[in-house]
């Protein structure tokens, strides 16, 4: 096509269809740098909250290895025995703070995009190694994205880090003339709440890549219209598989119909249009129903077969014109034609008897009243 065709530029949002399959594939939003600075908010607040249990822990593995009797220096299975001891000492203080840097690698990547197992994003891909995508990717505007985050990753915490280096300049100094064990446990606080601090400027750097992500990725599953148009197609079928579907169905639906011409009461027609075959039995129905109706062709072909399996055919067209608008084949009539029907039925049936040798013949169609919101001039 022309490269001036609009059609054809990605400029429709995607469809949910299109999404779904996405997501499947992988192709959700995810920001590295919210999941980073979700696990450093963890590990400095993971510090201050454990910190304490684990330099404990520690002093004690110190201790432990460092006042060990004659005995035990001579003996060739003491240091392992000390070795296990002292791994197992640690790996109980570190267990709370692994968790919480578990949860946090957990909770950060589901908290853009969800959660999400997909086999084929784990799937290899060759498109990956081609040079010609590789350059592509260079010059994209997420590599430009990227290069920026990496410069304002380097300003903001540099940043930040001479902030706190320069507030903590009298917290230094101070530690030279405190004793030993005080100094240590002041510079573990002063370490974690740096930590702590430095961790939180990386919010900054998050607060700007989550929008570009969810942006990128969205941008990514635009899609043309031919291409909604084709899943359109894929997803409800072709128009004439459709169209050749419904008349199948009008086929189906019309043989149904005029098979059930032959248990009607009476065919009430108007002569130049339309035909409604009614049904009533007392004992099983509320109201007439109406087994068929029709216009034009299938008005001529309900006369014939009520004709030949002699159904009385009486032309009332202000009543059949109203039945045919406001009431579908298998429905019973409106309740305001109701006396009308009785009318029609009532004549039908007077009119057996005395062709049956009872009673008299009935005079000609009765009139008919139609209510004025029923009425139907064609």
């Amino acid at each position: 096509m022309a490269e001036n065709d609009t059609s054809q530029e990605k400029t429709e949002e995607p469809t949910p269809r299109k999404i779904e399959k996405a997501r499947e594939e992988g192709q959700i939003p995810r920001s590295r740098e919210l999941n980073t600075t979700a696990v450093l908010l963890a590990g400095a607040v993971g510090l201050l909250v454990f910190g304490t249990t684990i330099g404990k822990a520690l002093e004690g593995v110190f201790r432990a290895s460092f006042t060990l009797t004659r005995e035990e220096v001579f003996d060739a299975h003491q240091p392992m025995i000390h070795l296990g001891m002292a791994a197992l000492d640690m790996a109980i203080s570190l267990v709370p703070f692994m968790l919480v840097l578990l949860v946090a690698s957990l909770l950060g990547p589901i908290a853009l995009g969800g959660w999400m197992m997909s086999a084929k994003a784990a799937a290899p891909k060759f498109s990956r190694i081609n040079p010609l995508e590789g350059l592509k990717r260079m010059f994209s505007l997420k590599s430009l994205m990227e290069l920026f985050k990496g410069v304002a990753k380097t300003l903001v915490v540099g940043g930040v880090a001479l902030i706190i280096l320069n507030y903590s300049i009298p917290d230094l100094l101070a530690m030279g003339s405190e004793d030993t064990m005080v100094s240590m446990a002041h510079a573990c606080s002063l370490l974690a709440w740096s930590f702590l601090f430095l961790a939180s400027s990386m919010i900054l750097i998050a607060l700007v890549d989550v929008p570009f992500q969810i942006y990128d990725n969205q941008k990514n599953l635009r899609m043309t219209m031919q291409e909604i148009k084709d899943e359109y197609k894929d997803t409800e079928g072709k128009p004439e598989v459709k169209r050749r579907v419904r008349e199948v169905q009008y086929e189906m639906s019309r043989r149904r119909m005029l098979q059930d011409v032959p248990k009607a009461d009476v065919v009430i027609t108007n002569p130049t249009h339309y035909s409604v075959a009614l049904k009533y039995d007392a004992k099983k129905m509320a109201a007439p129903i109406v087994l068929a109706k029709g216009a034009d062709h299938m008005a001529m072909k309900i006369r014939e077969i009520a004709n030949a399996h002699k159904i009385e055919l009486v032309s009332a067209p202000p009543l059949t014109r109203s039945i045919y608008h406001h009431t579908e084949v298998g429905e019973e009539i409106p309740s305001g034609l109701y006396l009308a029907v009785a009318q029609v039925l009532a004549y039908v049936f007077q009119l057996r008897r005395y062709r049956g040798g009872y009673g008299k013949k009935p005079q000609g169609t009765p009139d008919f009243t139609i209510p004025s919101h029923l009425r139907r001039d064609q």
